[in-house]
């Protein structure tokens, strides 16, 4: 059985992504495939950590500035997950 999680973006990172550049889309892109595919845990990710329960965050670039993503499961039994900011480390809500 092949399971597939569902990543939406909230609106507000949603805006933020359109903002980004380039690459940094690319990899937020390569991270989305990647959780679709093999669930919100994502150790491979530099720096990823789990911010509690049910949140996990990753540098999605690291220099100046170093781009990261937050996102948090919204339902584990329909996986569903929510990244919910995409954008520079300082601005992070964590």
């Amino acid at each position: 059985m092949f399971i597939v999680w569902f990543v939406l973006f909230s609106s507000k990172a949603a805006k933020q992504y359109k903002k980004l550049p380039i690459d940094v889309r690319f990899a937020v892109d390569a991270l989305v495939m990647e959780i679709q595919l093999m669930g919100p845990v994502r150790g491979n990710w530099q720096n990823y950590s789990k911010l509690g329960s049910n949140k996990h965050h990753c540098h999605i670039r690291r220099g100046r500035p170093t781009y990261v993503a937050c996102w948090k499961i919204i339902d584990a039994i329909n996986l569903n997950v929510e990244v919910y900011y995409v954008g520079t480390h300082e601005k992070a809500p964590y």
